[in-house]
């Protein structure tokens, strides 16, 4: 039970005030297993949702914790996963419960019929600079929309082909977004020129497309991590998980404020 639903049960007089704080206690709570413990009030606590990572799991393990998370929550999020893995959730699960699939970012959301997504009214961009850097910034918009914000998606508006670009930042500014999460392969420039061009907080996502040494994310790593433009922050290679949450993180406090702004 979410506690969102025990404090209106409280306030509608439906629990006692010492069964309510026995439930919330319970929520910190998972039973153990031999191999994972799991964090089921992450996104209570931190804003952000505790996720799966496939990699190093059986087929077996990701089944059962996708099934307490279900059981507890009402969703799972589960990332890099092989098509053989995909496929087993997909058997598992198909029928009982919503099952996302994204293949391209290789990452899987699991939902109960009943659950939904709240709007935050945060906004991010999503800008990719190559066709082949498409599945880190996938699984940073699918992790953004997991955490209620409204996404907008570019792709291929890389540097080769400067003109690409403007359209897409004119609608960046249009729509007034909160954060821009720019994903990068082979030399990393992006995310340097975008920052140079907006007012708002930009986090470089360096992805391992490119040829020889260095061509493996390293480059656009270290290029973003020297960016001549201040406003950018970077997450590790390929990681589109993290871009995500601190791209809605940012995005959903902006909206939280706005909509303080808004009743004053």
């Amino acid at each position: 039970m979410h506690i969102r639903r025990v404090l209106q049960e409280l306030l509608a007089g439906k629990l006692t005030l010492e069964e309510a704080e026995r439930r919330i206690k319970l929520f910190s709570l998972d039973e153990l297993s031999p191999f994972a413990a799991l964090d089921l009030n992450r996104d209570l606590r931190t804003g952000a949702p505790e996720a799966v990572f496939g990699e190093g799991k059986s087929a077996g393990q990701i089944i059962e914790i996708a099934e307490r998370f279900l059981n507890q929550r009402g969703r799972c999020i589960v990332t890099r996963l092989t098509e053989e893995k995909i496929e087993a959730l997909r058997e598992k699960f198909e029928g009982a419960a919503e099952v996302d699939v994204y293949p391209s970012a290789r990452l899987v959301v699991l939902r109960r019929r009943n659950f939904r997504i709240e709007s935050t009214g945060g906004r991010v961009a999503v800008l990719c600079a190559g066709s082949s850097d498409i599945p880190a910034a996938e699984e940073a918009e699918v992790i953004a929309r997991e955490m209620g914000c409204s996404v907008l998606s570019f792709r291929d508006i890389g540097v080769a082909g400067i003109h690409r670009l403007l359209p897409a930042l004119k609608r960046v500014v249009a729509e007034d977004v909160d954060v821009a999460i720019v994903a990068a392969g082979m030399e990393g420039a992006l995310p340097s020129v975008v920052a140079g061009l907006v007012d708002i907080p930009v986090i470089g996502l360096p992805v391992s497309t490119g040829y020889g040494i260095h061509g493996r994310g390293e480059t656009a790593l270290f290029a973003m991590l020297q960016s001549c433009s201040p406003g950018i922050a970077v997450v590790n290679i390929d990681n589109g998980f993290g871009a995500g949450v601190v791209a809605a993180l940012i995005a959903n406090r902006a909206a939280k404020f706005r909509e303080v702004s808004s009743r004053i």
